[in-house]
Formats: structure tokens, C-alpha cells, sequence
């Protein structure tokens, strides 16, 4: 077995396992869909087609490389059919008739047609798929974008982008077309498209973060595969270009295996906001109870004004009026350090061991102290606390008492605590 046939392999394979990954995290996302039911079918198919690839020229079967043209010549169809639901719009009987003949024919052509035609079949059967995605990604971007929603345009336009961006790989897995390539990618490009198509579905700074992270991987996973290629003493530039495209492959597919386990266990165990938006509470005191239950919370406490006058809530108020969140790594928090309100908040936060202070209220003044451990503080964290703030300060108030600083151990319950004359 050559060098150039196990990095074949390995990257197909990668390339099978990636797409099966995506398709399963878009069924979850949304299972009854008619575009999710389209994209899992085309994902699939050519995920297939990697998976008996990659296991033919592994074991050189060569009856399975044969059976791996059937879903090859299936794809221009599946792509069609993906581009009909992106636009919510039929192609043409036209088109939709080559490709289901064309696919059908290049099929039975592949699987049972002689040997001897083999290289007739492969440029044919690579015109096709080439021809197929360039009318796809041409559909897609001659449409009427005046019928579709704008989030629409904006997928669309990255979906027709990484249709065009993946033609150049799946020129390379065809030897009559790229005969000097010392590997195939068009596994790799498939890879590269998906978690381009993944990324589009989320909101505008997820996008950028999804492809600066992608970015990222990619650079890490050549350089990783530079390295090590230059373990081998006889290295050269085909070599090279194998052990990155086997990095690259492998790591982009961790990448979405790791992104696909993460999304299933933040869905077991919901976090704050998650928790937050199921639950039935309906005061501030049953609020800050469900917060306590998660770990960020565990060390939230109440302090009223009036569990404050060791820190001078007058002087407090100024302060607070036009604080949310006060952090404090962030001390003095654009003030002179020897401000007696900023010495009293210090004063506060260290006494409570808080890393930071959530101000419901500054007059009267009301806060939640927590301690945040620096493993979680982290800015999804931090967006979290803003967001719990702006919950919290909207809900209505009820007599109730709740943990405070004065009383960290001691738990009432709601329906057994006595109404408090100091709060409306």
C-alpha cells in the first residue's frame, strides 16, 4: 500500500464520518423540516460515497470502488434538489430531468458497465458532477432575492459560496483530470463546505467566531502536519501536501464530532439562561432560588440596603446609578482608587469573597455578590450575568426572605416566610 493511497483513504474516510456527524446534528436541529430532510439526504449520500471509497482503496476492493460510483453520480441530483428548497422554488423540469437520468445512467454505467470504459466513465461521470454544482451555485445566485427573507440571502450566499469553493476538490479526485495530485480532496473540500453551512445557520457574531475558530483549526492542523512531515527522512513536497491534508481532514472532523457532543450535553443539562426560560417562577426571590441551583449561582446572596450600612448605602447610590455589573478584576472601575465609594464596594467584594456584583437596584440599593471561579469566567459567562441582571431587575418583587449576607446558611422557604415590613 503507497503513501499516496493510505492518505486517500484516511482523508475519504474523515470526509465520511465529518458529513454523517453534520447530518446528525442537523436532523437534531430541526427533525421535521422539508430543507433539513433534504441536506441530511444529500449529506448522506455523499457521505456514502467517502465511506465505501475510503474502505475500497483501503482493502483494494475493487467491487466496492465500483459500488461507491453509484452515490457519485447521485450527487448533481441531491445538490438539486437542496438548491429547490433553499430557493423555496422548483427548477426546471429540465434540469431536474438530466439529473435524475444522467444520475441513473452514470449509476448502472459505474456498477455493471465494463471494465474497459472506465476512464470514458470517469471523465463523463466528473463533467457531470462539475457541471452539476456550477448550475446549482449559479441558481442560487441568479435568484430573486426580493422573495426571500434577508437571514435567507445571507445563508444562500454562503451556501453558493462553498458550492463554488468545493469544485476545485472534487477536481482532484479524479485522476484522468489531476493525474500529478498526490492526494484526493474532495472528501476535505466536502469537510470545508459543511462547517461553512453550519456556521451560516447561527447569528452574526457566532459566524464570525464559528469561522475565525475554523480559520484557526485549519492553520493549526497544517502546521501540525508540516511538522510532522518533517519526521520523515525522505520529505518531499507530495509527502508534505499528504500528511496536511490527513491533519487538516482529521481535525475539522474532531471539530465537529467535539461541537456535536457539546450541543447534545448542553441539551441535558440545560445552563443558566437555558434553565432560566424553562422555569415557572414568576418573582424576583424564585428567580434568584432557581439561579442558586446552578453552579455559576451556587455563591449568589441577596444584600439588601439594609443588610448594608456597614458601606454606607448613601454613598453607594451614586455609584451604582449607572453601573449593571460590576467586576472586580475591573476595580476601580474608572474612578480614582481612593474614592470612598469604590474603597466601600472593594471593601464589600472582599468581605463576600465575590468576584463580581449584580446591581438590581441603587436606591434603594439592592444587590446579588457571587463568586465566579475563573475556570467559568469566561464571556459567554459574562453575558450571562448581564442577561440574568436584566431578568431579574424586570420581574416583579414578593415579601419573601431569601438568603442574604447576614444569613448565608439559612434557607425559607416562600410559602413559610413572614412578610417583611421594609419592602413594598
Amino acid at each position: 500500500m503507497t503513501a499516496g493511497i493510505v492518505a486517500d483513504s484516511v482523508v475519504n474516510l474523515c470526509g465520511a464520518i465529518g458529513l454523517a456527524v453534520a447530518a446528525a446534528m442537523l436532523h437534531r436541529r430541526d427533525s421535521r423540516g422539508s430543507l433539513t430532510a433534504r441536506l441530511v439526504v444529500l449529506l448522506g449520500t455523499v457521505a456514502l460515497l467517502f465511506l465505501l471509497r475510503g474502505v475500497a482503496w483501503w482493502t483494494d476492493n475493487a467491487f466496492l470502488d465500483r459500488i461507491s460510483l453509484i452515490p457519485a453520480a447521485l450527487i448533481p441530483l441531491g445538490a438539486l434538489v437542496v438548491t429547490e428548497g433553499l430557493l423555496r422554488r422548483h427548477a426546471h423540469r429540465a434540469l431536474k430531468a438530466i439529473a435524475l437520468a444522467g444520475g441513473v445512467v452514470l449509476a448502472l454505467a459505474g456498477a455493471l458497465g465494463p471494465v474497459e470504459f472506465e476512464s470514458q466513465h470517469t471523465i463523463v461521470l466528473s463533467a457531470f458532477q462539475l457541471a452539476g454544482f456550477a448550475t446549482c451555485a449559479w441558481l442560487l445566485l441568479r435568484r430573486d432575492r426580493a422573495s426571500l427573507l434577508a437571514w435567507e440571502n445571507r445563508a444562500i450566499d454562503r451556501v453558493a459560496f462553498g458550492a463554488v469553493m468545493v469544485i476545485p476538490f472534487i477536481i482532484t479526485d479524479f485522476r484522468v483530470l489531476a493525474p500529478s495530485m498526490p492526494v484526493r480532496l474532495g472528501a476535505l473540500g466536502a469537510l470545508l463546505a459543511v462547517t461553512a453551512i453550519l456556521i451560516a445557520g447561527a447569528s452574526a457574531e457566532t459566524q464570525r467566531q464559528g469561522g475565525l475558530l475554523t480559520l484557526l483549526r485549519i492553520l493549526g492542523a497544517a502546521l501540525l502536519g508540516t511538522a510532522a512531515a518533517a519526521l520523515s527522512p525522505d520529505v518531499d513536497a507530495a509527502q508534505l501536501m499528504r500528511f496536511c491534508a490527513v491533519v487538516v481532514a482529521g481535525v475539522l472532523t474532531i471539530g465537529l464530532i467535539g461541537d456535536a457532543l457539546r450541543a447534545m450535553l448542553q441539551a441535558r443539562e440545560p445552563g443558566v439562561l437555558d434553565s432560566i426560560g424553562a422555569s415557572i417562577a414568576a418573582t424576583r426571590d424564585d428567580l434568584i432560588a432557581e439561579l442558586t441551583r446552578q453552579p455559576v449561582f451556587e455563591s449568589a446572596r441577596r444584600c439588601r440596603e439594609d443588610e448594608l450600612t456597614a458601606y454606607d448605602p448613601p454613598l453607594l447610590r451614586d455609584f451604582l446609578a449607572s453601573s449593571r455589573v460590576l467586576r472586580r478584576a475591573d476595580a476601580p472601575w474608572r474612578r480614582a482608587v481612593t474614592d470612598p465609594a469604590v474603597e466601600r464596594m472593594v471593601a464589600l467584594m472582599d468581605a463576600r469573597h465575590a468576584t463580581h456584583v449584580i446591581v438590581l437596584s441603587h436606591r434603594p440599593v439592592d444587590l446579588i455578590v457571587l463568586a465566579v471561579s475563573v475556570i467559568s469566567a469566561d464571556p459567554a459567562t459574562e453575558t450571562a450575568l448581564a442577561l440574568v441582571r436584566r431578568l431579574l431587575v424586570q420581574a416583579p418583587e414578593r415579601q419573601v426572605i431569601t438568603p442574604t449576607c447576614d444569613d448565608a446558611d439559612a434557607v425559607t422557604s416562600p410559602s413559610s416566610a413572614p412578610p417583611s415590613s421594609d419592602r413594598p
